[in-house]
């Protein structure tokens, strides 16, 4: 909603939405509270988890462990599976009672479908697809940085006059905070009211989708080819080094464009964001929308001809060669082990 400049400091606290998937809280959520707890901190404000769902009580002092100073439960049968419009017409109510300064979900399937009516109903701004979140030193008000023009440029938006401030977040772009176990924090308990949903729909059943995917999001180590691969049978040398190492294969987006492996294994803005512990970029030049998707991994190896790249640039460790005449010397070395 719309404020006015001394209405600011009535909107206290930033509260990360919990992501429940079939009941369980979701690692991303993790993720959120670590990027909640340093915004807090910034702003000498706490972190309140929300936690919305059908018997997820019992997970509410997890989240504390993980970082939010109070938990806002609501555990209720209605809330089993996801309905978009009830749990929006809460949250919105919820809203209007604490005021938060910054709500943050997260940039899935779920979350796309709840902050956007959550943003018309609280008539406030929704930054999607966040890949940075800081505050602004001078205003306090949510710097929020995100992909924009196809992801090449990063757009920094703000909303000066309006709060709640809403973002989602992309999973696996920010750090989630080591869990700290006995730590405190205070559990509240809200239910649903009346008008909470419009009750367009009810929820008759849940399926889960157990078509099986390529999972890089937990994969410790990714061997990823872009262009210089060169083509489909250059993806089966990336094969054979991720097979020693124990890795699994990602591509950049020209490389799917061109055909050469299927979209499972895309990491970047319209792919899967990654968090390895090691990332082997192969022939990838590093344009920012591959960027996005896996500059949080922790040790970067760029191998490419050109070492002006940015994604030899980026990298921790870059080799200046033909992919096609290091990888093999590479398996060779590791076949010596």
């Amino acid at each position: 909603m719309r404020i006015k400049p001394e209405e600011k400091n009535s909107w206290r606290h930033v509260w990360a939405l919990a992501e429940v998937l079939g009941g369980q809280v979701q690692p991303v959520t993790h993720e959120l509270l670590g990027i909640a707890r340093e915004l807090a901190d910034t702003r000498g404000q706490q972190v309140w988890a929300v936690l919305l769902g059908a018997g997820t009580a019992g997970q509410a002092e997890e989240l504390i462990a993980w970082g939010a100073d109070r938990v806002l439960l609501v555990d209720e049968p209605q809330l089993r599976g996801f309905q978009d419009e009830l749990e929006a017409g809460l949250l919105t109510r919820l809203i209007g009672k604490y005021q938060p300064d910054i709500l943050l979900g997260a940039a899935t399937a779920r979350g796309r479908a709840l902050m956007p009516r959550v943003a018309v109903l609280c008539e406030t701004g929704l930054t999607a697809d966040c890949t940075g979140l800081a505050i602004d030193p001078d205003s306090g008000d949510l710097l929020q940085t995100r992909p924009a023009f196809g992801g090449n440029i990063l757009a920094t938006i703000f909303s000066a006059s309006h709060r709640p401030q809403l973002a989602t977040v992309r999973p696996r772009v920010m750090r989630a905070r080591e869990r700290e176990e006995g730590r405190t924090g205070q559990v509240i308990r809200e239910g649903l009211a009346a008008g909470d949903s419009p009750a367009m729909k009810r929820v008759l059943e849940v399926f889960q989708d157990r078509e099986s995917v390529v999972n890089l999001g937990h994969a410790q180590i990714i061997v990823s080819g872009g262009r210089g691969v060169k083509s489909a049978r250059g993806f089966d040398l990336l094969r054979a080094l991720a097979d020693k190492v124990g890795a699994a294969v990602g591509a950049s987006r020209a490389a799917i464009d061109s055909g050469w492996i299927s979209y499972a294994h895309q990491i970047g803005q319209t792919g899967q964001t990654v968090q390895s512990k090691v990332y082997i970029a192969c022939g990838i030049s590093g344009q920012i929308q591959h960027l996005v998707g896996m500059q949080s991994s922790d040790t970067i190896i760029a191998i490419d001809k050109d070492p002006d790249t940015p994604m030899m640039r980026l990298a921790d460790i870059a080799i200046v060669g033909d992919l096609f005449e290091v990888i093999p010397e590479i398996i060779k070395e590791i076949d010596r082990v």
